[in-house]
This record gives C-alpha cells, structure tokens and sequence, in this order.
C-alpha cells in the first residue's frame, strides 16, 4: 500500500477529508500532527508528534519513523508546516516545493519582494517593525520606485493566514488605531504559542481596489496546472476583509482569466515554487501604466498549500473526484494532465460570526437546507463556543455549500440558505482589572 505523510494540526477540518480519501483510493494516509510528544497517541490515529516551531527536530522525527514506514509522497494542510514538508521530502527524494520557497510563501513581505523583483505588479508596501511608535511610519519611504499616495493602505501581518488582522486605514488617525490593534492581536496567546519571530514585523501596503480572486491549483514540474479559478462576489474593500462566498467558474471575461492564470503562474515561479498544491489570492483593476481597458494582475499571495476549511468541498472533478482524492494521487506521482473540473457551477460560503459573544443556538437550518442547490451546510463551531469576528478571529460559524447550472444561480442559493439562519450569540461577562474587583468586593 502506498504511503503519504499528512502535515497538519490536530484540529484541522481537512484531516478527516483526507482520510476518506485515501480510504477510498486503497492509501495510508501518515499523519504528522503539532502535538505533545508526551502523550501517547491521544487522538489515536498513530499520527508522528512534532512541534511546527521546531523545525529541525521534526524534520528528524519523521525521517526516522519513514525507515519502518517508508513515505511515497507528502501533503500539507495550512500554512505553519510547509516548510516542514519541504524538507522532509528533500530529505527522502521525493517530488516537492522546496524549503525557501516555502519559507518565502508564508510570509507577506518576503513574498512583496520577491514579486517586485521579478517586474510583477506590487503595490507600495514598507515593513514596520512593531516598536516604533505609529507616528513614525509615514516617515519611512515606500519600497517601490514611484510615490503613491500614502492613503488608502492596509496593514496586516506577515505570518497570519485567513485574513486575520488585516485592515485598512484610510488616515493618520485610522492607521494608528489599526496598528495598536495589531499589536494586541499579535500578542494573544494563540499566536504568541506558534514562537515565530515573523510576528514582530507587520507590513503596510497600498490599497488595490478591484475585484479579488481566487486560484486554485497545482504545480507540476514547475508548470502550473489550474483546476478552478474562484469569484469573490462580496466586495472586500475594508475595512477588515472577512471573505464570504467563493463560486467557480469565474464570470470574468477570458481574457481576464488568462491573465490571472498566466500571472500567478509567473510568481509562482518567482517564489521558487515549482511542485505540489498552490492557492492564490489576487486583485484585478484597470492598470493606468498599460492604456485604457487593459487590468492589471495583483497577486496576494501564492501559498503553498490547497484551499484551507471545508471549502476544498466546492471542487469536484470528472464525474465525482474530490480535490483531497485528487492530490492524494498527484503526491503519488500522477500527472495533472486531462484533471478537469466538473461541468456544473459550484460555490461555497463561509458563514461570518455576526458579533463577539458566546454561541448559544442555531435556527433555521432544516430551511437553508432545503433551498433548491444547497448540497450541504456544516456548522463547524461548539455551542458555548467564543466567537471572535474578523480582524481578531480565526474561525467561521460554519460552511454552506450549493451546485446549479450557472455561478449566478450558485450565488442566489448561498444567501437565500444563509438568510434563512438565525444564531444567538449572548454577550461575554466584562472582564475587569483586579483592582476593580478588589473594589467591588469590599465596597459592595
């Protein structure tokens, strides 16, 4: 039977997907999880523990547990553990991204610089170190030959994925309120925990307004093979950039695909990325440079890895391929070549959380679930669950999925389930500093 590691956290939705995947196509699936190496196989599913922010360490771990278990290929869920895999399948000769470009594809500024170097379109960005006052940011020059106007920009930070602590400022006052509130997200305890010293720097870049997309697909041989390219109906223009609803096939026009399939597939190669799953986010807009009618391709980011949460659900290919079958396969050595999308249009949206709180109930959901092309609705928080919203959260309240004949119908039947849902999130109790309580105490 045919072996591959799976890099991932214990409580990542993909795990489970993956899983069934390799079930059906006859594969074992070696799971290598962040976890205590203490505990003696907690989740029992004989995963390798490894540490992500002990590189060295891990890479050593599971190259030692592949001599009685030799690994024939290597995939990877989120962001933390790519560079991870990289070396370990330099390490056992397999096929993969290598570790510098994964090192350059999880973090934002790395990425900047190595897509303005190669001569693609960037905004202005200037990195900021988190100890200067935000006073001072405007005084440091931007990072590209011309002069932009230094508002609107946005600031987020390097080594954050999901569009955690991105914002945008439209003025001295916002952008200092927007830094001091990415001070405090960086120092929660969730993030100082990962230990990546990516944290202490935040980068600051121009607004790219038009529309955004999405890419997802696979690098074979240092060619880019793209399986679908995803609509972003939802504006995303500040001032956080919470995404909500993601339907393929793209409605832009063909040649404006191309471009954005062309584009990504050059900083793909710019960041050295050359084979394994790839997920891009871009921007198109109107380029004044290259003369009226002619966009320009802004590429985000280029990760190296496939669409995170439960949205991998929205891809099926041929007749009943899931995405998660279909890299499961191309880590074993099979080509891309001839993979096709289905025919239908298909979409996927991740429900928001509507306001901090406790997750008390959800309503409604026999009636988004029977909205004529919803095939599937998934509420992936617990009840008595935290819920923190965009900039500061990481989750979503769940997953909607629908398939019709056109994107346009796709789109209809996702808001019209998610309207249909009504979710009680009670207020969560102050906390107050202990001098209050102190006081409260005796001066009840």
């Amino acid at each position: 039977m045919k072996r591959v590691l799976l890099l991932a956290t214990t409580t990542g939705y993909q795990t489970r997907a993956f899983g069934e995947a390799a079930e059906r196509l006859g594969v074992e699936v070696v799971f290598a999880t962040d976890r205590c190496a203490v505990l003696d196989d907690p989740w029992q599913d004989d995963a390798i523990p490894i540490r992500f922010h002990e590189e060295d360490a891990s890479v050593a771990a599971i190259v030692a547990a592949a001599r009685t278990r030799p690994i024939d290929g290597v995939l990877v869920v989120g962001d933390r553990p790519t560079v991870i895999a990289a070396r370990v399948a330099q390490a056992l000769g397999l096929p993969w991204h290598s570790a510098d470009a994964a090192a350059v594809a999880r973090h934002k500024l790395l990425t900047r610089e190595r897509l303005r170097d190669a001569g693609l379109p960037v905004p202005w960005f200037v990195p900021l170190a988190l100890s200067p006052q935000p006073s001072a940011v405007l005084s440091q020059p931007p990072a590209t030959s011309h002069q932009p106007p230094a508002f609107p920009c946005v600031i987020k930070p390097v080594s954050l994925s999901g569009s955690r602590g991105v914002m945008r400022a439209d003025d001295p006052a916002s952008l200092a309120t927007a830094i001091e509130r990415l001070r405090a997200l960086l120092a929660w305890p969730d993030v100082r925990a990962e230990r990546n010293d990516a944290h202490h720097t935040v980068l600051i870049e121009g607004f790219i307004p038009g529309r955004e997309y999405a890419l997802e697909g696979l690098m074979h041989h240092g060619a880019l093979h793209t399986l679908a390219i995803f609509d972003k109906p939802d504006p995303l223009d500040g001032p956080f950039f919470e995404e909500t609803i993601y339907v393929t096939p793209s409605a832009a026009a063909a040649d404006a695909q191309d471009a954005i399939a062309r584009t990504v597939a050059q900083a793909a190669t710019a960041l050295g990325l050359s084979h394994g799953p790839v997920h891009a986010e871009c921007r198109v807009n109107a380029d004044p440079s290259a003369g009226s009618g002619q966009a320009a391709v802004f590429v985000l980011e280029v990760a190296a890895r496939p669409i995170g949460g439960l949205c991998a659900r929205a891809l099926t290919f041929g007749d009943s391929c899931s995405l998660e079958e279909l890299l499961l396969r191309h880590a074993l050595g099979e080509s891309p070549a001839g993979w096709t999308r289905e025919a239908a249009a298909s979409g996927v949206m991740m429900i928001p959380i509507p306001r901090r709180g406790i997750f008390r109930a959800v309503d409604g959901l026999d009636a988004a679930r029977s909205v004529p092309q919803v095939t599937d609705l998934r509420i992936t928080a617990k009840m008595d669950q935290r819920l923190v919203p965009l900039p500061e959260g990481a989750s979503y309240l769940g997953f909607i999925f629908a398939r019709a004949a056109s994107a346009g119908d796709v789109g209809r039947a996702l808001r019209d389930a998610h309207a249909r849902l009504r979710f009680t999130v009670d207020a969560e109790f102050p906390v107050l500093p202990s001098a209050q309580v102190d006081y409260n105490l005796h001066h009840g």
